[in-house]
């Protein structure tokens, strides 16, 4: 999800998905065993939760998984032990999921879900600190996630419709999170610092960036055409009841949530694995590195540290940071328009590694360490980096985008447009190209995609006038067959943490546009007091509306202005909004809030076909390997463990809580553990599916040596389940090689065989009766081998 291109397929796991959540609650009173005092503090707290999304197989498999890792502890001083009294008017709940986006039909779903589990699982002793307002659901935007749980038809169209199941995982992985950081609230402190973090992005729009003001760009000569900053906020619990008379002993590092603008976007698309790009490895390495044992399965309860690397406004920076240039000749690219000879997908820009993998290990490590050396700055001189307690607090609104007057400074007064997109979205950019002869930078129209256009929804002479100069490609505001293409209602907040706030917007805000929001709430707050304030965005929150240029940006109609979706004025819309919201902050007065958007959820079309059953050659065996391992491997970081395993479909199970592969290590009393699993970034789950396979599967896991690998003898195991026709443990079989699908008649009648079944099954599901399929799980490891030292 994110490139919009049909054989972006996944096919596995190269980095599991992960929910972070941060509650931050203004404790109203804490009491210890041995007096009562009141005492205004802040209550920190943290959990992870990943969200191993799998969108398997071709076009139309599609799987997903929930893993969560959580720790206990005999020292919760929150509201699970009554010693704690909190207000959820002055609590905020923060997560920065490892998606693409988010969904507006996701809040409300996880809010129901975290009433469950507090209720059951905490016999109602904790209370709920999430509401709507005050949960900000922020995605980091990789661009290899999962697809299928927006309601708007527009983000489906790549994903066979709707997929009700990925909502299910999303919804489950993000409760959870956020239920475990309701359990492990202490008494904390925040500590603050920033820094600026150069050689990790470019404007890949800089013909547009140049068209803002000289003198506003030379407001920011320091950074240039992209924001270079990185604020990073890191989250100490007390082991005390009280964290003023918290010694440096006393205090537990939990977590770091951090913001920098970049595109996950290292991973282009040609990319078939799950993975959360340069930020969700930047986040691999920060919590490997504080966490006592990495993340390993099975210590669980020894991960005690949590990093988010969440996105801000990164609209128009790109992680490629060669730059783009011409396939067919190594040239630059028209700058104008990105194109090559006129072609848009000539013109790609390169990541500094050698390949895609390299690329986002660079990327992120750079975002690892800038985050690293803030941590270490903050906890040598807290004195300066603490946060002083303060309030708490939030304001939301739902926002109707399509038709809001706006004030202009001149004081005009002009409005926003329903959603449209321009012929430069079709352009694609130097990340990901688009098709056809669409270029960026666009402000014509082609008569034969205006016919095309016209059959979903001819623009009126209004909608054109209002869009001007974008020339629309698509009308989404106004098609809602079968269901609406495109948010017109979207939701805004603000959370204030003393002096942070932090803006949560529902899009992409490119390096000019962020500025001048944030430019805009620093400026009222300054006024109102609060000197040395510190704003943020938090990109991509609690829906999607694409992209939010500046005025002077849209005129060029590149490929953020043309998926800028309320007109010209989108820009000046949101700062009037947020200056709205902050100013009843300020004034501590509540917020008006339009209606929110319907749930469609139940409306949605889905047409991704079920997985009927199974298939195995004859004599075979589920979890038997086909291709073994080699009996020994030099650690010096260039060699790769490759097993191909009998598999069966991994969308059977999801495998929460578990892994489909295990780099084992033999210890010294004859007993294996666990080395690697696959949410480790040395390792590579990879499905072989589909139909070129009729029904036949194979697991293909990589491991790639670490040159600090211990020596030692290894194994690698996979891990899986079937699913069967009848509910016997016998396969279905087939005579098929160990590398291809089998005879094409045989195939043929299988493939037959399976959209039968799927259609019976359909009916009778239809009529109230049970399908007939049952799972059985399946293992199997490889010969065991020497890595050793070279």
């Amino acid at each position: 999800m994110g490139y919009g291109q049909g054989a972006q397929t996944t096919h596995g796991i190269h980095q599991r998905l992960w929910a972070r959540a941060f509650v931050v609650s203004q404790g109203s009173q804490i009491r210890t065993a041995d007096e009562e005092r009141a005492q205004s503090i802040e209550k920190i707290t943290h959990e992870d939760a990943s969200l191993a999304q799998e969108d398997t197989a071709q076009s139309w498999f599609r799987f997903l998984d929930f893993w969560s890792w959580s720790r206990e502890s005999d020292e919760t001083y929150g509201p699970a032990t009554g010693q704690g009294i909190f207000d959820p008017d002055s609590s905020i709940c923060f997560v920065s999921i490892d998606t693409c986006m988010t969904s507006d039909a996701l809040p409300t779903r996880v809010l129901d879900r975290l009433d469950e589990l507090l209720s059951s699982e905490s016999d109602g002793t904790i209370p709920n600190l999430c509401q709507l307002g005050s949960l900000t659901i922020s995605a980091t935007h990789t661009h290899s996630g999962p697809a299928g749980f927006l309601q708007y038809a527009l983000y489906q169209i790549q994903s066979m419709g709707f997929i009700p199941k990925v909502v299910d995982i999303l919804v489950e992985g993000i409760a959870q999170a956020l239920f475990k950081a309701h359990r492990h609230l202490k008494p904390g402190s925040i500590l603050v610092s920033e820094g600026y973090l150069y050689g990790a992005s470019i404007n890949r729009s800089p013909t547009s960036y140049l068209k803002n003001p000289e003198k506003e760009r030379d407001e920011y000569i320091k950074e240039g055409d992209t924001d270079k900053r990185m604020l990073q906020l890191v989250f100490e619990c007390s082991t005390t009841n009280n964290p003023a008379e918290t010694v440096a002993v006393d205090r537990q590092l939990v977590g770091v949530l951090n913001w920098f603008a970049v595109h996950p976007t290292s991973m282009n698309s040609t990319n078939q694995l799950i993975s959360g790009d340069n930020k969700g490895y930047a986040s691999y390495l920060m919590e490997r590195k504080h966490n006592p044992l990495g993340m390993r399965m099975g210590d669980e309860d020894k991960h005690t540290f949590v990093a988010a690397f969440a996105s801000t406004n990164l609209g128009d920076v790109s992680p490629n940071t060669a730059g783009p240039r011409c396939l067919d000749s190594g040239l630059s690219c028209e700058p104008g328009t990105s194109t090559c000879n006129g072609r848009n997908e000539l013109c790609v820009a390169f990541g500094p590694g050698r390949d895609m993998f390299e690329s986002t290990e660079i990327i992120g490590q750079k975002q690892f360490q800038k985050a690293n050396e803030l941590l270490d700055s903050a906890l040598a001189d807290r004195d300066r980096s603490r946060m002083a307690s303060g309030l708490v607090r939030f304001r939301h609104a739902f926002v109707d985008m399509s038709h809001l007057n706006v004030t202009l400074e001149s004081g005009d007064t002009v409005h926003t447009c329903p959603a449209a997109i321009g012929f430069g979205f079709a352009a694609g950019t130097i990340d990901g190209h688009g098709a056809f002869d669409f270029m960026q930078g666009s402000n014509s129209s082609n008569p034969f995609w205006n016919m095309v256009s016209a059959f979903l929804s001819a623009p009126s002479q209004a909608q054109i006038a209002c869009q001007a100069p974008k020339p629309i490609l698509l009308n989404t505001g106004y098609i809602h067959t079968p269901y609406d293409w495109d948010p017109n209602i979207v939701p805004i907040s603000v959370f204030q943490i003393n002096k942070l706030f932090i803006l949560n917007v529902p899009g992409e805000f490119t390096t000019m546009a962020g500025r001048r929001l944030r430019k805009a709430v620093h400026t009222l707050v300054e006024v109102a007091g609060y000197e040395d304030a510190r704003v943020t965005i938090a990109g991509l929150s609690n829906t999607y509306t694409h992209y939010i240029t500046t005025r002077e940006e849209y005129q060029g109609q590149r490929y953020e202005a043309a998926s800028t979706l309320y007109g010209q004025y989108t820009l000046e819309a949101y700062i009037q909004e947020f200056t709205r919201l902050v100013n009843d902050l300020l004034e501590d007065r509540p917020t008006q809030s339009g209606p929110a958007p319907k749930d469609r959820v139940n409306q949605q079309i889905s047409l991704l076909p079920d997985v009927e059953f199974d298939v195995i050659g004859a004599g075979r065996s589920y979890g038997s390997v086909a291709e073994d391992a080699n009996d020994s491997y030099e650690s010096n970081g260039g060699e790769t463990v490759k097993v191909l395993f009998r598999s069966s479909n991994p969308r059977n199970n999801p495998k929460i809580q578990d892994t489909y592969l295990t780099v084992e290590r033999l210890g010294d009393h004859g007993l294996w553990s666990v080395w690697l699993t696959d949410a480790d970034w040395d390792t590579k789950f990879i499905w072989r599916g589909g139909w070129q396979y009729f029904g036949t599967s194979f697991a293909e896991i990589h491991w790639k040596i670490a040159s600090d690998t211990p020596q030692g003898i290894y194994r690698i195991c996979h891990f899986g389940t079937r699913r069967t026709l009848f509910g016997h443990t016998g396969e279905f079989f087939h005579k098929v090689p160990d590398s291809l699908g089998g005879s094409a008649g045989i195939n043929l009648i299988l493939a037959v065989s399976r959209l039968v079944f799927d259609l019976s099954d359909r009916i009778r599901r239809l009529f109230g009766h049970k399908h007939i399929h049952h799972f059985r799980d399946f293992h199997g490891c490889s010969s065991s081998f020497v890595v050793y030292d070279g």
